[in-house]
């Protein structure tokens, strides 16, 4: 059997304190049912708040392997974690960051969509996390899932298959992107090769992914 819809979540605008401030997030999200509507913009009810840095075609769904929480649940010694505990919409079993490729498109149920760009955390997943350092941990990690482009509407539910349509042609992993932006010894072959990735990534993945070769 190959990946399969383990987990689908939405949620609504919350207000949460940070820093003495009032502050809206769609980060807090729960399980609607096993069915779900999902169009060119998401998950039927789910809300994304900021949409300077979530949502939009390009951020349509955001999807967590599942083999990621088992690596979280050792490094933050707890056991289980909550659902959408990272604010996904999605999760999927037996892939992860290093197999799934920018560009690739999948099916699930009705559904169609392709593999756009990694998730940078902001703030709200400290928030969420109740670790005001956990995005930079987070982020260090390599283990940030991906983003879907939803290339044909309609409806998924829990136990559909992820099946691989087509492999895409960029040669560069969800992880690639990340080690070469990220870590000190990232390959600048990769890096190189990722800035060619219009259009699936947006301007503040270019602009680190071009910060590679000034220095």
């Amino acid at each position: 059997m190959g990946p399969v819809i383990t987990g689908i979540f939405v949620g609504g605008p919350k207000q949460i304190i940070h820093e003495g401030q009032i502050v809206s997030t769609g980060i807090f999200k729960s399980s609607p049912g096993s069915t779900v509507k999902v169009n060119a913009l998401g998950i039927e009810g789910d809300v994304q708040v900021d949409l300077r840095f979530h949502g939009g075609a390009d951020k349509a769904v955001y999807a967590y392997p599942d083999k990621h929480y088992r690596f979280w649940e050792q490094k933050l010694k707890q056991s289980p974690l909550e659902d959408s505990q990272f604010g996904e919409n999605l999760n999927i079993s037996l892939l992860d960051d290093e197999s799934v490729f920018i560009g690739d498109r999948y099916q699930a149920g009705s559904v169609i969509v392709e593999v756009t760009q990694p998730r940078i955390p902001c703030f709200k997943l400290g928030v969420r996390l109740r670790q005001e350092t956990f995005p930079a941990q987070f982020l260090a990690s390599g283990r940030l899932g991906f983003y879907l482009r939803v290339e044909r509407s309609g409806e998924i539910k829990l136990g559909d298959s992820f099946s691989l349509l087509q492999r895409g042609h960029s040669g560069v992993t969800v992880f690639d992107l990340w080690r070469a932006t990220f870590t000190a010894g990232g390959d600048r072959a990769i890096a190189k090769k990722a800035l060619e990735l219009l259009p699936y990534l947006d301007e503040g993945w270019r602009k680190r992914l071009a910060g590679k070769f000034k220095r």
